[in-house]
């Protein structure tokens, strides 16, 4: 342990020649395991056809989330499902999204029946907010079509309320609009969440072109057409009124007001400090967006000259998914992004008052590009208090097979470890079994649905089962994690900030709803910390309140309510 630290602190500060084989020699310590079988996590996620696509929609599959439906203090499970265009599916055997609950042994029950969540359609994404501030996590999910708000009961049971909340995604001509990914967030400030929604394509399967009609080709394959050529999608910004109900404010709100579309991935933070949720989005094939809120109910998109639009050559790239984090502890907020094959993942470095500058080669990401990202977060995997980055890939187009084009059609995933200094190591192959094993991955979740302080992932694959990839460590790093609780603000504490400050080192992160790949995160806040044995916690809320708690025992989960610290 004393020998991994000292040559992780050399290498840290690049005085060591070779660093790079001691560390891989010294092995990370954490190894994930997928165990999504022997869980529980059986039901085989459908999303189009199998071995060809005819349209874009059957490529972009769904999300998954980790929360705490029933409040017992362990984290549950939801995967998003899709259904087939040609199917002609039996009484009683139509794919639907399902709900596991946790049994608190490693493994889970599906409960999707009885909770009432057991919807078919073309799924896509899925948040978790405490929308109407009762103490329960109500779900939204994401459709091609009508989307469901699934206000929790608190009984086990949920009720989808979409259509009499008001937050159905129709158009006025009666057009279903492809609705991704989505996001709770109280972008004024005043105690109830609101929701946003990304939208990909205004899809019609009756006027989509067919690969052959086009024709479109992949490297001399033919595929689904698009989404260039085809009509994007306008994002959705729902008002909460308080009283259960929504009103679209997304033209008045300027959320119409964009260049980007194709919207998929999003995710909301504070990125310019100023106390205001503002909101990113990854856009495929185009510019991304990045709204900036006016603090007077508008937005304004400033993706382009924050420098957070295009790749470091000024170039659009094919956006899926998106997370956020303090990577270089200066307490700004920081992006990554996923991209297409043949393109790099993309690290956007918050340089102060909003403005990014691309670190993604000068960080160690540019090296890899031969995967299709989809799903990705920042997560302190061997709780050193410094976020590492894991990605999960997979082809979107099945045609390639499992040929050597981009690594196939079935993808590993791919993992960055922090070094500190704004340095990135890939350790993909550390890591074990469930990083390497290859699957069509799409949305991707992190928590500790175990609460042994290490960060398990949650993977929603395509035609396929889902991966649960439990971590261990032989580290002995400590940690700390924090519950918010809302009293003035909204009741899940959505935008609240939290600061962890242990042996000299401030981290700090948000609560947040949505992000990664149309999928939804453990809202507990996690901190790695080291060797350290307590830390100081600082949560500033929405509403302005200010909670401090010092000297916080390590490896416990801490529950902080609104404005109930020591003056």
């Amino acid at each position: 342990m004393k020998r991994r630290a000292l040559i992780r602190s050399l290498c840290r500060s690049a005085a060591v020649f070779g660093c790079t084989d001691l560390l891989r020699g010294l092995g990370l310590g954490v190894e994930f395991v997928n165990i999504a079988r022997e869980s529980g996590l059986r039901a085989k996620t459908i999303y189009g056809s199998e071995a060809r696509n005819k349209y874009l929609i059957e490529t972009t599959g769904c999300g998954a989330a980790f929360f705490d439906y029933d409040h017992d203090g362990w984290l549950d499970i939801f995967l998003v499902n899709g259904t087939r265009f040609e199917a002609k599916w039996p009484a009683g055997a139509a794919p639907v999204s399902r709900l596991f609950k946790n049994n608190r042994d490693g493994t889970f029950t599906d409960v999707t029946i009885p909770a009432g969540v057991a919807r078919t359609g073309w799924g896509s994404g899925c948040c978790v907010g405490d929308y109407d501030n009762d103490g329960l996590d109500d779900l939204f999910v994401t459709y091609w079509g009508d989307c469901s708000l699934w206000k929790n009961q608190g009984n086990g049971k949920f009720t989808d309320v979409a259509a009499a909340a008001g937050v159905t995604t129709r158009t006025t001509s009666g057009l279903r609009r492809h609705n991704t990914g989505c996001a709770f967030v109280d972008y004024d400030r005043d105690g109830h969440l609101d929701l946003f929604i990304a939208n990909y394509i205004d899809f019609d399967p009756r006027t989509a072109p067919l690969p052959e009609s086009g024709p479109c080709k992949y490297k001399g394959i033919l595929v689904a057409c698009g989404p260039p050529g085809l009509k994007g999608g306008r994002n959705i910004l729902f008002h909460n009124q308080g009283n259960g109900k929504f009103t679209d404010v997304s033209a008045k709100a300027g959320i119409l007001s964009t260049p980007g579309t194709y919207g998929l991935g999003v995710v909301t933070a504070d990125f310019d400090g100023d106390g205001w949720p503002d909101i990113y989005v990854a856009n495929d094939s185009t510019s991304s967006t990045l709204y900036r809120n006016n603090h007077d109910g508008t937005f304004t998109d400033i993706a382009i000259e924050a420098g957070a639009a295009y790749s470091a050559d000024g170039k659009p790239q094919a956006g899926m998914g998106v997370g956020v984090a303090d990577y270089d502890g200066d307490g700004r907020l920081d992006i990554v992004k996923t991209n297409f094959a043949g393109d790099t993942t993309s690290l956007y470095r918050n340089t102060g008052q909003g403005v990014f500058e691309d670190q993604t080669f000068q960080s160690g990401l540019g090296r890899v590009t031969r995967f299709l990202g989809w799903g990705v977060a920042f997560l302190d995997f061997d709780n050193d208090g410094r976020p590492d980055i894991l990605l999960c890939n997979g082809h979107v187009y099945p045609e390639v097979g499992e040929t050597e084009a981009e690594s196939g059609y079935r993808q590993r995933k791919v993992a960055y470890h922090n070094l500190g200094g704004g340095r990135f190591r890939e350790v993909s192959a550390e890591l074990g079994p469930g990083v390497l094993e290859k699957v069509p991955g799409r949305g991707m979740a992190v928590g500790d649905f175990d609460n042994d302080g290490q960060l398990d992932v949650l993977v929603n694959c395509v035609n396929d089962v889902p991966q649960l990839l439990r971590a261990r460590s032989t580290l002995g790093n400590r940690w700390i994690k924090v519950k918010t609780v809302g009293v003035k603000s909204n009741r899940s504490g959505i935008g609240a900030r939290v600061a962890c400050t242990a042996d000299g080192r401030r981290q700090v992160d948000e609560v947040r709803s949505g992000g990664s790949y149309l999928s939804q995160n453990d809202q507990r806040v996690h901190f790695g910390l080291g060797p350290a044995e307590q830390a100081d916690i600082e949560v500033r809320w929405p509403s302005g309140v200010v909670d401090v708690i010092r000297g916080v025992k390590a490896n416990q989960i801490l529950r902080v309510v609104e404005g109930s610290s020591p003056a």
